[in-house]
């Protein structure tokens, strides 16, 4: 007798453990999740739509709903579960399962972009590298084989922006263009923009809306590209596959996305004299004058604009600030490219994660000089330069791209580029008296505290991967310097103007010469994280990464 209730003790003891282990490690994940979700501060997005007519305002809830189409697609491009998943989050109505659902929509998937790519939902995979553009198990090997098969029209297909690559019956790669794989999205999507184009009273958004519907069905982006660059409308939207960064196997296909926007005339038109300038920059860039282009395409167009709403890959993760567009090679030649700087996105960021940032990692005696301007402009200056510098190259007497030589190491090396060229344009700018002095200290401090805001979104993510390039080599330079005993960084403008200049140089050279051995040997040696950044990364914790939007008029203008 006594040895049953000694017998049920234990396993009522061993069940009662049981229990509240079960119990302690659910309560770990949802306070990891609930922290995960933090550092992403809320903030309502909005902006002043009173001057729009009573058409544009209709136009603009068609796009509402074709935006959320852009979800749609960009949930199913990043993986092949990705759609499944959510599904299933949707029906879980316990705390966990809440809380995964919500950092999901931050994320538009289950891998966490502030941890390395992590994933947060048990069971998930690893997050694949080639997305859903290729076959899960396809390797590198067997894409370039198989693409040394192809004649010259289906391997710039392969190597292009629209078209999937599958396995057809006997397990052969084939080409699937974007038209007839995600038709069943792009049919209503292409419905929704022709009744935004009957809505609009602007006859240049009516353009781009129609053209834009038809390639959607058509797979042919070239001429809806060219009317998005001819665009002169109050409202600016952005909607289709642009960027590259989901297809981290090749950064060859593009992932959907959508910017609905408002235009800010005032600050457009204050910002519109840079553009004046493209071609004296690009002519004065530190590389060898056979890799700079004589003739830049048609005055590049700049427009700031208050965001009003984002779909696809434009709401996964870390907010885009700024972006510029379209990546096409041929219409970068033909007509430049326009760059678009979400202003109100911008104040969010700026207010709410750099200037918490600034007050721990920056000297006292320099925390003064961050402010909202230089934030602003460098970020215009940024997208400014990814027009400008080598794009179309020669290599070993053969018509190529950047892109296409670059691989998977293009987006991180291209937003490095993009960033310190940046630097090297304000700062020719600001000598030759277009851009105030004034502006010179607070821009490089600026900068400074914005490596860290960058850096923290991980190092295998593009723009972190650049920053990180960026400042170890400033600081092997004696631009940036580290206090060891407060822990804090500064910069010496003087150096910094030097070592700007020579690292602009050496990545355009090594862009120009098509050399993915000298970019990876560059990334391998720079793009880490070194002690006394760890040092300060670590007393970040508390700060909020980056913003969580929500978008209040896209209710109030149903």
């Amino acid at each position: 007798m006594n040895s049953l209730r000694t017998g049920l003790a234990i396993v009522l003891a061993g069940l009662l453990f049981t229990g509240c282990k079960k119990v302690e490690m659910e309560t770990t994940k949802t306070a990891d999740l609930e922290a995960k979700i933090k550092r992403f501060a809320p903030v309502e997005i909005t902006a002043d739509i009173s001057r729009l007519s009573y058409g544009d305002r209709k136009a603009i809830a068609k796009l509402f709903d074709a935006a959320k189409i852009m979800d749609k697609l960009y949930t199913r491009q990043v993986w092949s579960g990705n759609e499944p998943l959510r599904r299933k989050l949707e029906t879980d109505t316990t705390a966990q399962g809440r809380l995964e659902l919500k950092l999901f929509n931050i994320e538009m998937s289950p891998w966490s972009s502030l941890d390395h790519n992590q994933p947060f939902i048990k069971g998930v995979p690893a997050r694949p590298s080639q997305a859903n553009f290729y076959p899960e198990d396809i390797t590198k090997e067997e894409f370039n084989a198989w693409l040394a098969s192809l004649p010259d029209a289906e391997k710039k297909k392969a190597t292009g922006y629209f078209h999937v690559i599958r396995r057809d019956a006997g397990g052969k790669l084939k080409l699937v263009p974007y038209d007839e794989e995600y038709r069943d999205l792009l049919e209503p999507a292409a419905k929704l923009l022709r009744e935004a184009a009957d809505l609009t009273t602007s006859r240049s958004l009516k353009t781009f809306l129609t053209k834009r519907a038809e390639a959607f069905l058509t797979n042919d982006y070239y001429e809806s590209d060219i009317a998005w660059m001819e665009l002169d409308s109050p409202i600016e939207p952005t909607i289709g596959p642009y960027e590259v960064y989901l297809d981290e196997l090749f950064n060859y296909k593009a992932a959907f996305e959508a910017f609905i926007t408002s235009r800010n005339d005032e600050e457009t038109k204050k910002l519109a004299t840079f553009s004046r300038y493209l071609q004296e920059i690009e002519s004065n860039l530190p590389i060898d004058s056979k890799y700079r282009n004589p003739k830049l395409g048609a005055s590049a167009p700049i427009r700031v604009v208050d965001e009003i709403l984002v779909g696809g890959e434009a709401r996964a993760g870390v907010q885009t600030a700024a972006y510029n567009l379209p990546n096409d090679e041929r219409i970068v030649r033909e007509k430049g490219s326009k760059r678009v700087m979400l202003k109100n996105v911008q104040e969010a960021k700026f207010q709410k994660v750099l200037v918490p940032i600034s007050r721990i990692a920056l000297d006292t005696s320099q925390q003064s000089s961050v402010a909202f301007e230089p934030f602003f402009t460098h970020i215009l200056a940024h997208e400014l330069m990814h027009g400008l510098g080598p794009h179309s190259i020669t290599v070993n007497g053969k018509q190529t791209t950047v892109r296409q030589q670059m691989k998977e190491l293009s987006s991180a090396f291209e937003e490095a580029k993009a960033d310190i060229s940046g630097l090297f344009a304000l700062q020719y700018l600001i000598d030759i008296g277009v851009v105030p002095k004034s502006m010179e200290q607070p821009m490089y401090v600026t900068f400074l505290a914005g490596c860290f805001r960058s850096v923290r979104f991980g190092i295998n993510e593009a723009h972190g991967r650049g920053m990180a390039l960026q400042f170890n080599y400033l600081m092997d330079a004696g631009a940036v310097r580290f206090n060891r005993v407060a822990g804090t960084f500064s910069v010496d403008v003087a150096a910094m103007k030097n070592a700007a200049q020579k690292l602009t140089g050496e990545i355009m050279t090594i862009q120009a010469e098509g050399s993915y051995e000298k970019a990876k040997a560059m990334l391998d040696r720079y793009a880490v994280i070194r002690h006394e950044m760890k040092s300060v990364l670590d007393k970040l914790a508390d700060i909020p990464t980056d913003i969580a939007p929500s978008f209040p008029l896209a209710n109030q203008l149903r």
